[in-house]
């Protein structure tokens, strides 16, 4: 495993957050370093993982507890530290890529993220054509435009371009609910191994058991605003004194009996 161009840690600790007159997350511990394998965040709808991202990206203030990047507030950081902070932390949503200008290309989007790992000193040697690889995405996707991209296609080229910043960690935030589910193993496949590759960290926060199993070796399970059992998705899924857990497993019987 290649290690980042520096050691990055993403922490929060006893983190409450909500919205007004909605608590959602109760006292939650986390912690996401580059360089470590993927962690996986499964819960329901409505469990609070979007929210939990919100707080980790320092869009959503906490109520109390605290989200820390080197040391720093993520709440608090302005200037050169939020820079810093958003050029090593990267966060990928279902709706990730917004595309405005007709003329965009694939290659000018993922071109222009490595110009930008370049800058920030985190290179790579990782070409194009790689990088589409990685998603599932033939080279003929170079010349491609945006807006030409179906959903799937548009999601891929998002987690591809993400990466190729190459941050010191990844927040996926259900990163391929427009994919085809019998492609989502093969992207799951190539998205870890070349996480590995580059020393990415990565939390994949999802619903779907099987995308989580493929690309994560932990698990922390999400319900009642905190975080109710964590470890292989065999021990959490054998969880069953959590409510949460056992509708979560009986909504998903097949993916969750191979599990167990």
């Amino acid at each position: 495993m290649a290690s980042s161009a520096s050691s990055t840690a993403l922490t929060a600790s006893d983190l409450h957050a909500g919205y007004p007159g909605q608590r959602v997350l109760d006292g939650i511990d986390l912690e996401i370093r580059s360089g470590q394998a993927p962690m996986g965040l499964l819960g329901p709808s409505g469990a609070g993982k979007t929210t939990l991202i919100d707080a980790l990206r320092g869009i959503l203030k906490p109520t109390s507890g605290q989200v820390m990047y080197e040391g720093r507030n993520v709440s608090r950081l302005r200037g050169a530290h939020r820079k810093a902070f958003t050029a090593d932390v990267r966060f990928v949503s279902q709706y990730a890529m917004t595309v405005t200008d007709p003329r965009a290309s694939v290659a000018g989007a993922l071109g222009n993220a490595a110009r930008e790992a370049r800058k920030g000193g985190r290179t790579h040697a990782v070409s194009v054509a790689e990088m589409l690889g990685t998603v599932g995405l033939e080279p003929r996707f170079e010349d491609r435009t945006l807006r030409s991209l179906s959903g799937g296609e548009l999601q891929r080229v998002a987690l591809a371009t993400a990466l190729a910043t190459r941050p010191g960690i990844l927040v996926l935030d259900e990163p391929l609910t427009a994919v085809d589910p019998g492609m989502r193993g093969e992207i799951a496949a190539g998205l870890r191994s070349r996480a590995d590759e580059l020393g990415v960290g990565m939390l994949i926060a999802s619903h779907d058991l099987e995308l989580l199993q493929r690309l994560s070796e932990d698990v922390a399970f999400l319900g009642q605003g905190r975080i109710l059992a964590r470890g292989t998705m065999h021990e959490v899924l054998a969880s069953t004194e959590h409510p949460a857990i056992r509708d979560l497993a009986a909504s998903a019987p097949l993916a969750a009996q191979r599990f167990r």
